[in-house]
């Protein structure tokens, strides 16, 4: 969709930009009245994001992570304005058969803890109750959060065999269902003078189509992170 949507729900934003703008905020007010140049400002945001500990990154991942969720469940409602491009009206549909996606431990975490974020806010919106279950995650101790990883690892496996039969199976039935070659078509000499041109046509038409169907087969697969 273009850039112009009012209506697109706002991107979603990576674990570095959220410690970019913490970097912002500090600097800010520590110094108010001072210009930032962007260039400097972003070499030195850089350099500390490299110095940090996977534990200090953690909480910048959760938010992250969180933001995530606000936005997949904003463009699972977010329909483009008519005529225009992506969005979710421009996507290959998903085989209903295939196997789902398991939950990341945060995703396990969220499921438990929203229930009750929900009711205690009736009226907290989608995006503030994701960002406030990546802050209450990012607060977890490592053995609070050793269950839910317990339990994600668990459905990754599981996930892992499903995608390998389903993979299996349907490429059997690919195979099952191909056509077979067309045979040469006899008689009728006087129209073979015409018959290349329109040959050559539906091939051109049979290899675009191969192409098109080459890039829309991406792998379901995902790790979690």
């Amino acid at each position: 969709m273009g850039r112009g949507d009012p209506s697109k729900p706002r991107g979603r934003m990576s674990s570095y930009a959220y410690f970019v703008q913490t970097c912002r905020e500090e600097h800010k007010k520590k110094h108010p009245n001072d210009s930032v140049a962007f260039t400097d400002f972003s070499r030195k945001c850089s350099e500390r994001w490299k110095g940090l500990s996977p534990k200090e990154k953690l909480r910048f991942e959760d938010l992250a992570r969180a933001d995530k969720t606000r936005y997949d469940t904003e463009m699972k409602d977010y329909a483009p304005a008519r005529g225009g491009r992506g969005g979710p009206a421009q996507r290959k549909k998903k085989d209903p058969n295939a196997p789902k996606r398991p939950p990341s431990a945060f995703f396990i975490f969220c499921a438990d803890f929203r229930p009750q974020i929900k009711a205690d806010n009736p009226g907290m919106v989608i995006g503030t109750i994701a960002k406030r279950l990546g802050e209450m995650w990012g607060r977890q101790t490592n053995e609070n959060k050793a269950p839910y990883e317990h339990k994600a690892n668990i459905l990754k496996e599981k996930y892992k065999k499903d995608v390998a039969a389903y993979q299996r199976s349907g490429a059997s039935a690919s195979g099952a269902h191909k056509p077979a070659a067309a045979a040469p078509k006899r008689g009728k000499p006087a129209a073979t003078a015409a018959a290349p041109a329109r040959h050559d046509d539906d091939e051109d038409e049979d290899d675009e189509e191969d192409e098109e169907g080459d890039d829309d087969d991406d792998d379901d697969y995902e790790d979690d992170e």
